[in-house]
């Protein structure tokens, strides 16, 4: 953490910075966010240029909140802004980024302690969050929080180091060539874990042996280098480029440094079989069987070891490592609240996240509370406490509860009605104290407060089937499809359909963070659920009525009328100013004006001034189809001319918005005011043109709830539709039609995955279950199941069933809870 910035020194460093204020700076803290600022008098805004908006249009909401220490783009130098941002201390830099990085650089290298820099395809937030957790054992430990990997994560993460670490881990994650080097000058690992190598971002680079080469730039300054032997392309780069006393080799074969073979432990997970090369031996044991997660830890118990880690210590961190889910997820619980579990780890900067995806979860109905675990190992106590206080104050929280002995000393720190408890122990005891009842509840902990146990026994008891959505991947869909467009077309997204299947408030709330303008659902009853939920942004209704008149005004509702009588009605009966979309009817021959109502319509809204077109849009029918883009152009054509004549007849000026998820990669010319974004978010690219540049964003679980052997012969399920060939093993998955599982995949029509293995159905699909081969997969009851997500994709299911994506989204029960992952 930097205590205080010299501008003026740091400009002569920096040619072509200017700097206005002299005031020493006392920083605590450095934002990019005015919505995410905590104390303001203690922060440095570093306004980053965006694609839509640049930071410093927001400089002085960071101002109004004591913000007194400023980096700004020169660009943004102005007698008006000076006179908003009086008496602070602003820098102008060319390049704010470069700046943040150089400032990070600076803390970095005050910093005395041992930095380990972890890169790889997969596993490397894994690798980093497990190697955090055992370290803490022994350690002071600073990692960057969740999978701040990139060219800001990392300097954001660098800037939190404090002196008191003893450890400091990050993880670096590159998507181009040349990424890896700004990301090196800061980290500046002494050592090195490169964790594997995969397909992702395959078509930035030229081959495998150029994304190696980039992500090994990380390692240049580095005193040892821990990688896996037996990926032959990573080891021989190494080999290659690294002299043998750097290089520290793990393998399931003799003849690395360390060996460590698996091998089963019975229903207790597996067993880790060390031999060092100093012919030392250790057994390890994990509660893991699955290849990934044993492979990471492996990467963490070689790191641990060379970092001055007895092998008990070790085995006392990884006993706590057992299946517990590392990511920020939002879940239903009883009595109407719902749950955010973050119960795998504790301190500032997770809390801080955790605090902001509370933000982004809109005003419950009852109060905002936060469950706290103890910080453990982490620096200057009294400070963190303060901090932490700082914080609850901050975000309205109404009700803090405190675990652990070490608040006993700082209770005067927090609001009187506060609760504290001595370990998790006494909180579960006295749980029902806490009169939880529609109450937003933030659960975060320590690993050793096991609070597991606490979600558990708040989380509603609900069916073992979930449909996980992805946050971080909506945000990764949704800013593809932004690159695409021209700077200041707005996005309207869709939720109609209860977003797809996916939860419309929950998905609303995160749209609003990201930068979405607009939302879109298909009946008012929809846009009154989101409005009851706190979501402000504007929404458009595509099908209402006259009718609906009370609840279009009472809520902010904005109509979509698509022919002359509803506008007449509404113009007739309306008390008060209207907004509403106007639907013209190119071709799709569903809804929608014809080119003959449109005098008709210009002269209704002249006579009637109350009713203001807010937007003009029509629908593509077949956008997503090459064989039609004759057709789709002639509507575009259509829609042009069509809107052109009404917007000079009206006052204002309309948002145009004609094109769909399809129609952006399509025909991203056409985007006009306004474009509307629908089964794209989700990772869904329906063109099939640039399906590798999403992410899956909703993914499909179950359980099995029973595994079985059967005889040759044997049949399985109603009308004995499925039958062994030979004697094997089935199991029965906690899900069914009645679910959203769709009777077509029965029969062996399609594959589920379990343990990374695929396991096809046999037998029907019955109403809540259904059935799949696991012949020598060695699966167990309570084994997690995907039914699409990466792989079955959505897509593939579709096909297979001969249907479309979107029938599936939808068609997902509402049984199936719900979950909001922020990874």
């Amino acid at each position: 953490m930097i205590e205080s910035i010299d501008f003026n020194a740091f400009s002569e460093n920096h040619p072509g910075n200017h700097v206005i204020g002299t005031a020493p700076a006392q920083i605590q803290r450095v934002s990019i966010d005015s919505r995410k600022i905590q104390n303001g008098s203690g922060t440095l805004f570093v306004a980053l240029r965006g694609t839509r908006h640049s930071g410093w249009h927001f400089a002085t909401d960071a101002y109004r909140q004591q913000v007194r220490n400023f980096l700004l783009p020169v660009e943004a130098q102005s007698e008006e802004l000076k006179t908003e941002l009086l008496g602070a201390n602003l820098l102008f830099c060319p390049d704010p980024l470069q700046a943040l990085q150089a400032l990070a650089q600076t803390n970095r290298q005050a910093f005395k302690g041992r930095v380990v820099g972890i890169t790889g395809s997969n596993g490397k937030t894994i690798v980093k969050e497990w190697l955090a957790q055992v370290l803490s054992e022994n350690y002071r430990v600073f990692k960057n929080p969740k999978s701040y990997n990139s060219q800001i994560g990392v300097p954001l993460s660098a800037l939190g180091i404090e002196s008191g670490h003893q450890i400091a881990l990050l993880e670096a994650g590159i998507s181009q060539p040349g990424e890896m080097k700004r990301l090196a000058s800061i980290i500046q690992p002494t050592l090195g874990i490169f964790t594997s190598i995969g397909t992702a971002h395959d078509e930035n680079f030229q081959n495998l042996d150029q994304k190696i080469d980039e992500k090994c730039r990380l390692f240049a300054g580095c005193r040892l280098i821990i990688y896996r032997q037996d990926v032959e392309k990573i080891s021989a780069y190494l080999e290659q480029h690294f002299p043998p006393n750097q290089r520290v080799g793990w393998s399931e074969k003799i003849g690395a440094d360390y060996t460590l073979t698996v091998k089963p432990n019975g229903k207790k997970g597996s067993r880790i079989l060390l031999l060092g090369r100093d012919l030392s031996t250790y057994t390890f044991t994990t509660a893991f069987r699955d290849p990934a997660s044993l492979e990471n830890i492996r990467h963490v118990i070689v790191a641990g070891l060379v970092l001055g880690m007895s092998p008990p210590s070790l085995q006392k961190g990884l006993d706590l490592l057992r299946t517990v889910d590392m990511r920020l997820t939002a879940k239903q619980g009883k009595n109407q609240c719902r749950i955010l579990d973050d119960s795998y780890n504790n301190d500032l900067a997770g809390l801080d996240i955790a605090l902001e995806f509370m933000r982004q979860q809109g005003k419950p109905a009852g109060k905002k509370v936060l469950i706290l675990s103890e910080m453990l190992q982490v620096g200057v106590e009294s400070a963190v406490y303060e901090e932490i206080a700082r914080r609850v104050s901050r975000q309205g929280i109404d009700l803090f509860v405190g675990v652990g002995k070490t608040f006993d000393s700082y209770r005067k720190l927090f609001p009187v009605d506060s609760k504290f408890y001595s370990d998790t122990d006494n909180l579960i005891q006295h749980l029902s104290d806490l009169n939880l009842q529609g109450d937003l509840v933030l659960v975060k902990g320590a690993r050793a407060f096991e609070f597991e146990r606490v979600v558990r026994l708040l989380e509603a008891h609900v069916h073992d089937t979930v449909l996980e959505i992805n946050l971080n991947s909506l945000r990764h869909n949704f800013n593809h499809y932004r690159s695409k467009l021209p700077a200041g077309t707005k996005i309207m997204v869709m939720v109609k359909a209860f977003a797809y299947g996916s939860g419309s408030a929950e998905i609303a709330h995160h749209l609003h963070q990201i930068g979405a303008d607009y939302l879109s659902v298909a009946y008012p009853d929809e846009g009154v659920y989101l409005r009851e939920r706190g979501v402000e942004l504007p929404i458009m209704v595509m099908n209402s009525a006259a009718r609906h008149l009370d609840l279009l005004l009472r809520y902010r509702l904005e109509p979509v009328v698509y022919d002359l009588q509803t506008l007449r009605e509404l113009a007739a009966t309306t008390p008060g100013d209207l907004s509403i979309h106007l639907e013209l009817d190119t071709g799709m021959r569903r809804l929608g004006l014809e080119e003959n109502d449109l005098e008709s319509v210009a002269a209704l809204l002249q006579d009637h001034p109350k009713i203001r077109i807010t937007g003009l849009f029509s629908h593509l029918a077949a956008a997503d189809e090459a064989i039609h883009e004759a057709f789709s152009r002639q509507q575009l054509a259509l829609f042009d001319r069509l809107s052109q004549f009404l917007m000079q007849k009206v006052t204002g000026r309309p948002l145009r918005h004609v094109l769909n998820s399809a129609g952006i990669i399509r025909f991203p010319e056409y985007a006009l005011d306004m474009v509307r974004l629908g089964i794209g978010l989700f990772g869904v690219e329906i063109n099939g043109m640039e399906q590798e540049k999403l992410q899956p964003a909703i993914t499909l679980k179950t359980v099995v709830s029973q595994v079985r052997k059967l005889k040759k012969g044997e049949t399985i399920g109603y009308g004995r539709k499925g039958r062994m060939y030979a004697d094997g093993e089935i199991a029965t998955l906690a899900i069914g039609y009645a679910d959203g599982y769709d009777r077509r995949f029965g029969n062996g029509k399609a594959y589920v995955q379990i343990k990374g293995k695929k396991a096809w159905t046999i037998g029907t699909v019955c109403m809540d279950m259904c059935m799949v081969d696991v012949t020598g997969l060695d699966v167990r009851e309570g084994d997690t199941v995907i039914l699409f997500g990466k792989n079955p994709s959505l897509q593939q299911l579709a096909a297979w069933s001969k249907t479309i994506p979107y029938e599936l989204l939808t068609g997902i029960g509402r049984r199936v809870k719900r979950l909001y992952v922020l990874d």
